[in-house]
């Protein structure tokens, strides 16, 4: 027993002493942490150029766009063929992917040689070949004649501008087939087809190995987003944020780059880690200077460095007694292969020996020792470096995410990865040791090149699919010019019906009389109430006016909530509660002993008679309050003031928001004669000519009209541009018909528009991957205010994604890119219409004149014009294109229903005293 125990020792110590012999001379081979650090930076570093337009030219790391915009979503279904070219064989395949509940896939294939002659001969003869071979397999296999979509993997570095396009940048893997670099592979490939006849197939994508390897295993995989292969050669494929692709147009959305990361250290990035070993075997290769990592990395080269390695020692007398044998001095003769032999777990020094054999080598047994060292050192090298450039990926692609913690899958192919035994569990190891941020998760890809072509093809036909689907739904939404002529003048026909006596009451745009017969001259002055209700909250105000050469206006105002049971109560429940609120904010400025003439902004359609006397004609935005319809909302606020029995207020003016906005931007400028609301709700007001206002006596001189043209359409007049959303949205709304030109245009219904197309197209599939949540199915949770966030400029698709995360949508970057676009065209056709409307007010306002040319400034206010990033532009270029023959100005208006309420208080006492001075003249 003690000699075995002594045996067991010795041999121990001897595997020991061959490690540190080894360990020795092969130091620059063994990497710290802290070395694949800094390697895994510079990786980065050669990232950032290939992806810089300035720097692409002289990096390395090329970086290449493959115009692969998403990985599968399980939803592929159909019949592909795939070539797949990139060894010295190729193969054909036919690939039927299923969605029939159960996701499958179905491969057929067939293998053909590529003779020496046809790899290294005329471009156009290999190409021929290809096509004559997929000429075979169709025939074979009996596939019909219906045309079918085929997908190219085509394993060589391309520059590709579209999918189904690459121009070969050069060969390599022992290709050398003339005329072929710096020509598009896929119309060489489609010209061979059409010259061999009876092949009818759509060469729809061109694919990189490593890309179809990605590609396979996100079929299974929904988190794989990034391909590496560790086989023959190396390389590796992620998705990037479009932004960050310099050499693509587009920043929304995602593109898979093929990294070429073989090439890294060509610029002398990894001189400091190259050895004299890594030197030779460059030297001695077909491509000197060129393809420097793959060389320390890949399968091709491996067993060549272990020969190498062996050689050397041998003849420093550190192996086999210094004797060499002539297979050990021929280049080639080690193979990658038999790395992986030497190092398995059990036969590893048995099958070490058994090769040395094969050398003509007559090895001992620390020499088999020494020589699987040899291999684990160059298999461990070859890991390390792979893990440090793969641990650059990842950390890139969780940056650019902004977050704190990366879930990813890594798809993995190659032969290398495949075969040798310690190889993945090394990768995998140092990958999480580096990236301790990343939760990764590493997939063996089957059949990756080759099933991955068809699956690049499978999700470009569903990309192309759900695209016509989702365009054909949006251009529901979309105006033409001649939509939007036709609602200018049926606008304008509706107006002028608004204003005639005999067809008022039937008219849809009511073309309210305000009473409000100037705007503002600057000589307004003193101290003024104002009352502000128009939606959820209610504002009571003291504005101080001051005329002269330092014309001012300032505000004292407190905000009060109106509570829903309150809104949707009783008349009376509502104006006592007004009176209430009115009573705490006298008590609050000390001036409940103060009689202030006050004007009382009401948002709602009014029918005036005079400027203190309006009568409600319907509720908007969700008020309900019942016996105020038909009433007079002064007389009202009167009665609940007499209630309170605490103050007295001198009413003078019963105002309409947008009528305030027109008056408070008139202050500042005198050609402001018409005033837009686009906010929670949509309205315009202007200065209309008395002789056109029948419902009114009086022909001189002009009055406000406010046109109440949210009802523009109640009609049926716009039921041609109209949608089924805009039907569903009307149809859950408070007031079913009414206020449909409202409910196209204004802030209180974009978000509901959108809600209703995401559920359409989420229970089409062509969003969240068909899962209609629980809170997209509730009504309002989609707020306008959502629309001006996804569709800001400086908005990245991180931050749209997160803005659904928080609506309880989960969304992937595709999903982001489509309701950004929904968005867009809601809120394009609402400012369309706004701007159509406005071209009929204009133009309404010039004829009115006879002028051949109108210079006139619209006051505006409201959130959806004033924080949408796009609404305001595509509104003043609609009016510009439609009302050409007026010059029409937008400016700002600031709190129209305050200030305004005062202003238009100071104009009617400013008229009273006039027309009183008059009288008693």
């Amino acid at each position: 027993m003690f000699a075995v125990h002594l045996l067991s020792f010795y041999f121990s110590k001897l595997q020991e002493d061959q490690i540190k012999k080894v360990d020795r001379f092969l130091y620059a081979m063994r990497l710290s942490d802290e070395q694949l650090m800094d390697i895994s930076a510079r990786f980065h570093a050669e990232m950032e150029k290939g992806l810089s337009s300035e720097s692409n030219a002289t990096a390395a790391v090329k970086m290449l766009p493959t115009h692969v915009f998403s990985t599968p979503d399980g939803s592929e279904e159909g019949e592909f063929l795939a070539l797949d070219l990139g060894g010295s064989k190729f193969k054909v395949l036919r690939v039927k992917v299923s969605d029939n509940g159960k996701r499958s896939v179905e491969m057929e294939s067939e293998t053909y040689p590529i003779p020496d002659e046809v790899m290294n001969g005329r471009g156009t003869d290999l190409f021929v070949h290809v096509a004559e071979s997929l000429k075979d397999f169709i025939q074979r296999k009996h596939i019909n004649q219906k045309r079918k979509p085929l997908g190219f993997t085509f394993s060589f570095p391309c520059g590709q501008s579209k999918v189904d396009e690459g121009v070969l940048l050069s060969w390599s893997k022992n290709y050398k087939a003339r005329g072929v670099v710096g020509t598009n592979v896929v119309e060489s490939l489609r010209h061979a087809i059409d010259s061999v006849g009876e092949v009818d197939v759509d060469v729809l994508a061109l694919v990189n190995d490593t890309v179809g390897t990605m590609m396979t295993c996100g079929y299974d995989d929904q988190h794989c987003e990034v391909g590496v292969i560790v086989g023959t050669g190396t390389n590796a494929c992620y998705m990037e944020e479009m932004r960050h692709i310099d050499l693509v147009e587009g920043d929304e959305g995602r593109m898979c780059i093929n990294t070429e990361w073989g090439a890294f250290g060509d610029d002398g990035a990894l001189d400091d880690f190259i050895t004299q070993f890594d030197r030779e075997i460059d030297a001695a290769s077909t491509n000197p200077g060129k393809q420097l990592f793959e060389k320390m990395v890949s399968g091709m080269y491996m067993g060549e460095m272990v020969r190498l390695i062996l050689l050397k020692m041998a003849k420093e007398g550190l192996l086999f007694d210094g004797k060499v044998s002539d297979a050990l001095r021929t280049k080639g003769k080690f193979h990658t292969k038999h790395i992986t032999l030497i190092e398995q777990y059990k036969e590893g020094l048995k099958n070490t020996k058994d090769i040395l054999l094969e050398l003509g080598l007559s090895p001992s047994e620390d020499d088999c020792v020494a020589v699987q060292h040899v291999c684990t050192i160059v298999s461990f090298r070859s890991a390390n470096l792979c893990a440090a450039a793969l641990a650059a990926v990842l950390n890139r692609v969780r940056r650019s995410r902004k977050l704190k913690r990366l879930r990813i899958t890594v798809g993995v192919d190659g032969t290398v990865y495949r075969m040798h035994p310690q190889y993945p569990k090394r990768l995998h190891k140092v990958v999480r040791r580096l990236v301790p941020e990343c939760h990764v998760r590493f997939v063996l890809s089957e059949s990756g090149s080759s099933k991955g072509a068809a699956m690049v093809t499978a999700v470009a036909q569903r990309r192309a699919a759900q695209r016509k689907e989702i365009d054909d739904t949006l251009a529901l939404l979309s105006l033409s010019p001649e939509n939007l002529q036709q609602v200018r003048d049926q606008m304008r026909v509706e107006l002028e019906r608004g204003l005639r006596k005999d067809s008022h009451s039937t008219a849809c745009v009511k073309m309210l009389p305000s009473f409000v017969y100037r705007t503002p001259n600057g000589t307004e002055r003193g101290k003024f109430l104002a009352l502000d209700l128009g939606g959820t909250n209610f504002r009571v105000l003291v504005v101080k006016i001051r005329s002269g050469i330092r014309k001012s206006v300032r505000m004292y105002n407190k905000i009060y909530s109106i509570p829903l049971e309150i809104m949707q109560g009783t008349g009376e429940e509502l104006f006592d509660h007004i009176v209430q609120c009115i009573s705490d904010f006298l008590d609050y400025m000390g001036m409940k002993n103060t009689r202030l003439p006050l004007g009382f902004t009401f948002s709602f359609p009014c029918r005036q008679t005079g400027i203190d006397k309006g009568s409600l004609v319907s509720w908007t935005k969700g008020f309900k309050a019942t016996d105020c319809e038909g009433n007079d909302v002064v007389d009202m606020l009167r009665e609940a003031i007499k209630r309170r029995n605490e103050f007295d207020l001198d009413i003078v003016a019963v105002v309409n928001d947008t009528v305030g906005t027109m008056m408070t931007c008139a202050y500042e400028d005198p050609k402001c004669e018409i005033g837009l609301i686009a906010g929670t709700g949509s309205n315009v007001c202007y200065m209309e000519e008395m002789r056109n206002i029948e419902t009114v006596e009086g022909d001189e001189g002009r009055m406000c009209i406010n046109t109440e043209w949210g009802g523009f359409g109640e009609n049926d007049c716009m039921e041609n541009i109209r949608t089924r959303f805009d039907r569903e949205v009307d149809e859950g709304s408070l007031n079913k018909g009414k206020q449909r030109f409202e409910k196209m245009t204004s802030g209180m219904y974009l978000g509901e528009i959108v809600r209703q197309i995401l559920i359409d197209l989420t229970s089409r599939g062509l969003l969240f991957r068909g899962r209609i949540t629980e809170p997209l199915k509730t009504r309002g949770i989609f707020e306008t205010k959502f629309l001006s966030q996804i569709e800001s400029d400086r908005l990245a698709l991180l931050q749209v994604r997160s803005i659904l995360q928080h609506l309880g949508l989960d969304s992937t970057c595709d999903d982001s890119i489509i309701v950004k676009e929904v968005c867009g065209v809601v809120s394009r056709r609402a400012a369309q219409l706004c701007g159509a409307g406005m071209a009929a007010v204009v133009d309404k306002i010039r004829e009115n004149r006879g002028l051949s040319h109108l210079q006139i400034t619209v006051g505006v206010d409201g959130t959806l014009y004033k924080l949408h990033p796009h609404f305001s532009g595509i509104l003043q270029n609609t009016v510009k294109t439609l009302a050409p023959e007026c010059d029409v100005e937008f400016v700002l208006s600031e709190d129209g229903s305050g200030k305004g309420a005062a202003l238009i208080t100071a104009v009617a006492r400013r008229q009273k005293t006039k027309r009183n001075g008059l009288g008693s003249n």
